[in-house]
C-alpha cells in the first residue's frame, strides 16, 4: 500500500483499499545483482591481452600454432546431423545455414575460425543476421573487439563490438532470437569471459620462446658461448676509452655471427683471449624446451606424439594417440558447440529440433566402429531393430520385395499302380500341396481345376499364365530369365 492510499484510507475510513495491481512473475538469480553491483551498463574488458596471447602464442610459437590448427581443423571436418524428435532429417534450412553460414565462408572455414577464437582467447562470439523472421547468415566476431554489458540481474543485457573507436551494440532482447551467441571456456575467477589454454600454459610458453631465442643467439654468436679479451700491459695501465671502443667494434663487426664462424682472431700486444664455457647441465636448454612444449600440448589436450615431441611414450603408437585425441579433446568440443548452436538456433527453425554430429565420418574411430559392429553381429539375443538402434540408426524401413514363382515342373510325380486307372490319361495324377515346393504349391493353388486338388498339366503355358493372373497377389509379370514373379509389399502378417 502506497502512502497516498494510506492517506485516502485515513480521510475516508469506510473506503475499501484498492486491489493490488498484479505483477508479472520474474525469475532471476539472487546472486546476479551482487555480481553486477559495480558494473551495470558498463563494459567489462577482457582480463588478458588477447593481442599479446595471439602474437606470442599463436603467431610465434609453433607448438601453440599446431595445437590450435589440429583441434580446429579436426572439429570443423565432422558433418552435422539434425533430428526432428527421433527422425533424422537429410535436408533442412538449419543444415543449409550451417553448411553455408555467409557468402564469404563455407561451413568448415567458419567453424575453424570459431574454434580458433575459442582456443586462443577462451571466448567465441557468433552473430546471427536475420530478416525479422528467419536467420539468414552467421558470422564469427573477434573476441578482442567484443565487450559484455551486464544487466541488473547479472546476465549480459547487451554486447558492444568496437572497431576504430566506433561500436555497435547488440541488445539481448532482439527478436526473433538473441543476436549474439557467446561460447566460452570455464574461468573460475570471471563471470563473463572464459580462460584460454594458453593462459594456463603461459609460463611454459615463455620458457619455450626463450629457449628458441637462446638457440638463435648462440647461432648468431658462432654457436658457442662468448669469451673475454684480457689486456695485460707491462706498466699496468688500462686501455683508453677510444682503444676500448675500437676493439669492441672490431670484434662485433668481424667475428660475431654465423657468417664469421671459424674466422681467426688477430690480437695485438698485451691482449689474450679467455674462452668462457658453460657446464653441460647449464647448456641443456634443449631438454627444457621439450618439456615446455609437452606442457603446452598438455594444456590444449593434444598428445605430444602427434606434435613430434620426442621422449613421450604414453601412447603405444600413433593410432592410439590419434584415437585419444579425438575421444578426449575433439568430440567434447564438438558436442558442446552442437548443444549451444542447437539451443540457440533450434527454436527459430522448429520446436523439437536437435543438432548432433556424425562420428561415422571420423577415420580415427573406425576400429571402434568395427569392434562395435562385430559385437552386435554376434549378439543373437537382439533383434535387427535393436542392433540398428545401438549404432544410432532407426528401425529398418519396409521395402518392396519380389517373390519369384517358377512354372510347374514337367517332371511328374511317379504314378503307382494304385493311382493309375483304366480309361484315364496317364498324365492325370493327384498331387498334394505338401509334396510340392512352396512356390509350386502356390502355383497349384492358383491353378486348381476344382476337382479335389487334382492338377492336370497343361501343354500350353499361356493357359497357365491366364490362370495365375487371377492369383491372390495380383497379375504376374515376365522375368528376363523366363520365370514368373509376383511383386507385392511385405507386411508383418505375410508369409511365403
Amino acid at each position: 500500500m502506497t502512502p497516498f492510499d494510506r492517506l485516502k484510507r485515513w480521510v475516508s475510513p469506510g473506503a475499501k483499499p484498492a486491489a493490488p495491481t498484479p505483477v508479472a512473475e520474474q525469475k532471476f538469480s539472487k546472486a546476479g545483482p551482487l555480481i553486477s553491483l559495480h558494473f551495470v551498463g558498463r563494459p567489462m574488458w577482457t582480463p588478458r591481452d588477447y593481442a599479446g596471447l595471439a602474437r606470442e602464442g599463436y603467431a610465434r610459437n609453433p607448438v601453440v600454432y599446431r595445437c590450435v590448427r589440429l583441434i580446429s581443423e579436426a572439429a570443423a571436418s565432422v558433418p552435422w546431423l539434425l533430428y526432428d524428435g527421433a527422425k533424422e532429417l537429410d535436408t533442412h534450412p538449419l543444415l543449409d545455414l550451417l553448411n553455408g553460414p555467409n557468402p564469404r565462408q563455407s561451413g568448415p572455414e567458419w567453424l575453424e575460425e570459431l574454434y580458433g577464437h575459442l582456443l586462443v582467447s577462451g571466448n567465441a562470439y557468433v552473430e546471427a543476421v536475420s530478416d525479422g523472421e528467419q536467420v539468414r547468415e552467421l558470422y564469427a566476431l573477434r573476441p578482442d573487439r567484443m565487450k559484455v554489458v551486464p544487466g541488473p540481474e547479472g546476465w549480459p543485457e547487451a554486447w558492444d563490438y568496437t572497431v576504430a573507436e566506433r561500436f555497435v551494440r547488440f541488445n539481448a532482447d532482439e527478436k526473433p532470437l538473441r543476436p549474439i551467441l557467446n561460447l566460452n571456456l570455464f574461468h573460475p575467477l570471471n563471470d563473463y569471459y572464459g580462460m584460454a589454454p594458453i593462459e594456463a600454459a603461459q609460463v611454459s610458453l615463455d620458457v619455450h620462446n626463450a629457449a628458441s631465442a637462446w638457440a638463435k643467439s648462440l647461432i648468431d654468436n658462432s654457436a658457442r658461448p662468448s669469451g673475454a679479451l684480457v689486456y695485460q700491459s707491462k706498466d699496468g695501465s688500462n686501455l683508453s676509452d677510444d682503444q676500448y671502443s675500437r676493439l669492441k667494434k672490431e670484434l662485433e663487426d668481424g667475428f660475431q655471427g654465423h657468417g664469421n664462424a671459424g674466422r681467426p682472431l688477430l690480437l695485438e700486444g698485451g691482449l689474450d683471449w679467455k674462452s668462457m664455457s658453460l657446464s653441460p647441465r647449464d647448456m641443456d636448454f634443449i631438454q627444457a624446451k621439450r618439456d615446455a612444449a609437452r606442457e603446452i600440448a598438455l594444456a590444449f589436450g593434444v598428445p605430444s606424439m602427434m606434435l613430434g615431441i620426442p621422449g613421450d611414450n604414453t601412447h603405444a603408437n600413433y593410432q592410439e594417440a590419434n584415437k585419444a585425441f579425438w575421444r578426449l579433446t575433439v568430440l567434447p568440443l564438438i558436442a558442446r558447440t552442437a548443444k549451444a548452436l542447437g539451443g540457440w538456433l533450434g527454436p527459430v527453425f522448429g520446436d523439437d529440433l536437435k543438432l548432433s554430429y556424425d562420428t561415422d565420418q571420423v577415420d580415427a574411430l573406425a576400429p571402434d566402429r568395427d569392434a562395435l559392429w562385430t559385437r552386435l553381429e554376434a549378439a543373437t539375443f537382439l533383434t535387427d531393430d535393436e542392433k540398428r538402434a545401438a549404432v544410432g540408426y532407426g528401425p529398418k524401413p519396409t521395402e518392396a520385395a519380389t517373390v519369384r514363382s517358377n512354372p510347374p515342373s514337367r517332371a511328374q510325380k511317379p504314378v503307382s499302380d494304385d493311382d493309375a486307372t483304366s480309361g484315364d490319361d496317364a498324365s492325370n495324377v493327384d498331387i498334394e500341396d505338401d509334396d510340392l515346393p512352396d512356390n509350386e504349391a502356390q502355383v497349384a493353388a492358383t491353378s486348381d481345376t476344382g476337382d479335389g486338388g487334382n492338377f492336370e498339366p497343361q501343354d500350353d503355358s499361356d493357359d497357365i499364365d491366364d490362370d495365375l493372373n487371377d492369383g491372390p497377389y495380383g497379375p504376374l509379370t515376365d522375368d528376363p530369365d523366363g520365370d514368373l514373379q509376383h511383386t507385392y509389399q511385405l507386411n508383418d502378417d505375410d508369409s511365403y
